[in-house]
């Protein structure tokens, strides 16, 4: 007798397995791949958080040992003077702590220290309510066809090489500067003492006010683009509660937008500051190469970032490496100075971040 099974008494076949071995190659590579793939994600994952910090660590550490035998010798008068001197290179090698260097060399940074960070001040000082300023009109005013193309504009203006806007400030934009902008200010400005730093003679376009200025359009991108993304995050309803509760337009974007993305144009703007204290071209071809404190807002002066692609021609002419030794303790003092500001930046940021709601206690 026979069943739909089969035949009567028969024990039905087990189902036949599928040979592993006879698998294509790719086929088993691919499932080994594949059942390891979670742990390889979290290893993957855990060493590219790791890069950029062991990066940072190697540069430091590469610049502080480059620089050690400068430390030793330059002390605390390489941040309070004035003047880099390589020495006499032909006279006989003295030695200072056990560290070999010309005879007359010394070097003083604070110059290329007060220009780094006054031109990166005047710098964030422009851009960040041109960027905010901007940022709102192509989220909140403009509409869709004219915004779009005006903040692909504007994005295009990060693309710029430095060298070309540096070329425009020191051949153009410096030159008008010194013809129509800086007289008014330097003639008509109030004697007082907090304005006395934009008197003085206006020079021809090449300094410190032109060098800040080329900086901050050099910015202004990078902070546009970033707060826009943030008004974009703003939800709708509560700046229509504020026009429900009679704020005018002004009101709404003072204590609702603005409030609301506070501490990403903080962010935004400390991303700002790092691409100024660490610009070079730019600012070679619009502060000059002048290694003194700028008397006023119109005069020459350099950078830490500018003195070092400047001069390390000439620094390579020490045969006791000594110059070298000095311009890499420059370089760690910039180091120094971005990570600095970054971490004011994102304390700020934390500080912030967890004040009260956005419309403030008056609300």
């Amino acid at each position: 007798m026979t069943t739909l099974e089969g035949a009567a008494g028969d024990t039905p076949a087990a189902p036949r397995r599928f040979d592993r071995a006879r698998r294509p190659p790719l086929r088993r590579v691919a499932d080994v791949l594949r059942s390891g793939e979670t742990h390889a994600w979290r290893w993957g994952a855990r060493i590219a958080v790791l890069l950029p910090v062991a990066g940072l660590l190697f540069a430091v550490t590469v610049l502080a040992l480059k620089a050690y035998p400068a430390i030793k010798v330059n002390g605390s008068p390489f941040f309070t003077g004035s003047g880099f001197k390589i020495g006499s290179t032909y006279a006989v090698t003295v030695h200072t702590a056990g560290v070999a260097h010309p005879k007359g060399s010394f070097y003083g940074a604070w110059p290329l220290i007060a220009g780094t960070l006054q031109t990166s001040a005047i710098a964030v000082v422009v851009a960040l309510p041109v960027s905010v300023g901007c940022a709102f009109a192509l989220t909140e005013r403009l509409p869709a066809i004219v915004s779009r193309p005006l903040g692909f504009a504007i994005e295009l203006l990060a693309g710029v090489p430095s060298v070309v806007l540096g070329l425009w400030g020191v051949l153009t934009f410096g030159p008008w500067l010194a013809k129509t902008l800086y007289p008014l200010l330097a003639n008509n400005l109030p004697d007082v003492p907090v304005l006395d730093f934009f008197k003085g003679t206006v020079g021809h376009g090449e300094g410190l006010l032109t060098g800040g200025l080329v900086l901050s359009l050099m910015i202004v991108p990078i902070i546009t683009a970033t707060t826009a993304d943030l008004f974009r995050q703003v939800p709708t309803l509560p700046k229509e509660g504020g026009e429900a509760l009679g704020m005018t337009d002004f009101e709404v974007a003072q204590r609702v937008t603005l409030r609301w993305v506070r501490s990403g144009i903080i962010g935004a703007t400390a991303l700002g500051l790092g691409r100024a204290l660490g610009e070079t071209m730019a600012v070679v071809l619009t502060v000059g190469a002048i290694f003194k404190v700028a008397p006023n807002v119109y005069s020459p002066m350099s950078t830490i970032a500018a003195a070092i692609a400047t001069q390390l021609d000439s620094a390579l002419t020490d045969g006791t490496g000594f110059a070298v030794a000095s311009y890499a303790e420059l370089a760690l003092v910039l180091a120094v100075i971005s990570v600095l500001v970054n971490l004011a930046a994102r304390w700020v940021v934390r500080r912030t971040s967890h004040l009260g709601g956005p419309v403030g206690r008056a609300a």
